[in-house]
């Protein structure tokens, strides 16, 4: 069985066609054979969301991960945080399922680097978003025009990196120094998201081959002994992706939501933060 998994492990990689590692059609082939596992498990899942109670066992444990998702984003984000259940369990999903290819084969799309800053950015850059468009919306709702309230809602969200008001004499020398820092912070979110995942599941394989070496004189493969912990990896990597994102939209969107500008979700701000299970 390992054989098998590490011959089709290689067809995946072409790991001999380039030296350094595995080549980019290689890489292209572990995406896509994730993507093939993670909407396969999704469709099955589905058909059992028919049954008045769940029997199908992918059915059962997709019901799980959405309360568990929702109790997350309400938790972290608010009971506005509904509303990013969406891209949080998107972003689960892809990860989890990813870090799961990891533990059969010789890669994963989790342990290219180029892929985790792909991902980071797009969680990075919807937070800035999401940040422009409350105060979009804000401003919509006092009678502004749509192209007017796009550029303030740019300038208002930028407004927040400047940290708090002061006075005017040390604003001056103050607020730009906290700006830059602010600015600085925002992008390593970049950096702090992608390189936290990669470490972690390219570290994973460095270290099995490392102890597969240390046994093959004896023929053991001590490197199996890292998969539980490997395992743990794999749950915890995904958790703290999609808590942090939780946390970076709680950062942006709490302030307004507790001044009542939540009117773009259609409807009012719920008095109770967790939710009812």
């Amino acid at each position: 069985m390992g054989a098998s998994l590490q011959t089709f492990s290689n067809l995946f990689a072409q790991a001999e066609a380039v030296p350094e590692g595995t080549s980019y059609w290689g890489w292209f082939a572990y995406v896509g054979f994730t993507l093939l596992l993670l909407f396969g498990a999704i469709a099955y899942a589905k058909r059992g969301f028919k049954e008045r109670v769940f029997k199908n066992p992918l059915a059962q444990a997709a019901e799980q991960m959405y309360l568990f998702i929702e109790s997350m984003c309400v938790n972290t984000i608010g009971a506005h945080g509904r509303k990013y259940i969406p891209i949080i369990g998107t972003f689960w999903l892809v990860i989890f399922v990813a870090n799961t290819v990891s533990l059969f084969f010789a890669s994963a799309p989790t342990a290219e680097l180029s892929f985790n800053l792909g991902m980071a950015l797009i969680a990075v850059g919807y937070v800035q978003y999401e940040g422009i468009n409350l105060h979009y919306h804000a401003l919509r709702q006092k009678g502004r025009d749509p192209v007017t309230s796009i550029v303030f809602g740019f300038f208002l969200h930028l407004r927040h990196f400047a940290g708090p008001k002061l006075h005017w004499l040390m604003a001056i020398i103050i607020t730009p120094m906290i700006f830059l820092i602010e600015i600085v912070s925002e992008l390593m979110k970049n950096v702090s998201l992608s390189l936290r995942l990669f470490g972690n599941i390219h570290g994973g394989h460095e270290a099995v081959e490392a102890m597969n070496q240390l046994g093959h004189s004896a023929y053991i493969p001590v490197g199996g002994f890292l998969l539980l912990i490997k395992l743990l990896t794999v749950v915890v990597q995904a958790l703290i992706f999609t808590l942090l994102t939780c946390v970076y939209l709680s950062l942006v969107t709490h302030h307004d939501h507790e001044e009542g500008h939540d009117a773009h979700d259609g409807h009012a701000e719920a008095p109770v933060l967790t939710p009812a299970h």
